[in-house]
């Protein structure tokens, strides 16, 4: 069951689509898409979406604010305030309070900031502790490379900054389960940044993060199908949530 373009903002950017189940949700996904944040659309989530609407997971996936026209934090705010609609929606209409929150390339960039810079949930009016877990794939961990050109920095350029989700490691006493996504062939310093992130959270002895290596490109899986026909993207996700639920609580 599809609902289309629902706002979650005022804004013509701010809408997303819902994916609910035919019976009752277990648990609610809100994905973002990739796309460089000039780029993409919520749309190309019919590739994975159904598949786990059709295993319970209700799936709320989010256009936000892009450039040209947003600046930073925008996109990371329309993120927040999703991720808050989606958790309003969930507790009124399906009855269940396992909220998951990830994205893909750009999508992750976002996903990890809702993460690890706990104030932009807070500001929405969502605890921390409301979200179950992150699933984080092939996001960008360092300042985001159309985030540098914004500012007339060359986007090669490897910065940790306020604008960069690895700056934010170590404030917190513990993070809600997480599993990072990365290609062995992905883009240009994705696969040995998303390492530093790893060993970032493992010198702080943070524990239930994981990681996944896809061999291929960057993000090649996302509207792929296996040899069973199942979405790999969405196979991907529904292993998160069930490992997640099966965790000791």
């Amino acid at each position: 069951m599809l609902y289309a373009d629902l706002a979650y903002g005022k804004n013509d950017a701010q809408r997303l689509d819902l994916y609910l189940p035919e019976t009752s949700a277990t648990a609610m996904m809100v994905y973002f898409h990739g796309g460089g944040l000039n780029a993409g659309d919520k749309d190309g989530s019919k590739y994975f979406a159904p598949y786990l609407a059709e295993r319970g997971i209700a799936v709320a996936t989010a256009n936000y604010r892009m450039y040209p026209d947003a600046r930073f934090p925008d996109f990371v705010e329309d993120a927040a305030a999703a991720v808050a609609w989606a958790r309003d929606y969930m507790r009124t209409h399906l009855g269940c309070d396992r909220l998951y929150v990830g994205g893909s390339s750009a999508g992750g960039y976002l996903s990890m900031m809702l993460c690890f810079d706990k104030r932009y949930l807070e500001q929405a009016g969502v605890a921390p502790t409301e979200v179950s877990g992150y699933f984080h794939d092939a996001g960008q961990p360092t300042a985001h490379f159309n985030v540098l050109r914004e500012r007339g920095v060359d986007s090669r350029r490897v910065i940790v900054d306020e604008t960069a989700p690895l700056y934010y490691i170590g404030l917190e006493e513990s993070y809600s389960p997480m599993r990072f996504i990365v290609s062995d062939q992905d883009v240009h310093g994705r696969y040995e940044q998303t390492m530093l992130v790893l060993s970032a959270l493992s010198h702080f002895q943070y524990t239930g993060f994981d990681h996944v290596v896809v061999h291929g490109k960057h993000c090649a899986y996302w509207n792929q199908s296996d040899e069973n026909g199942e979405s790999r993207l969405g196979r991907m996700i529904l292993d998160f949530i069930q490992h997640v639920e099966h965790l000791p609580k």
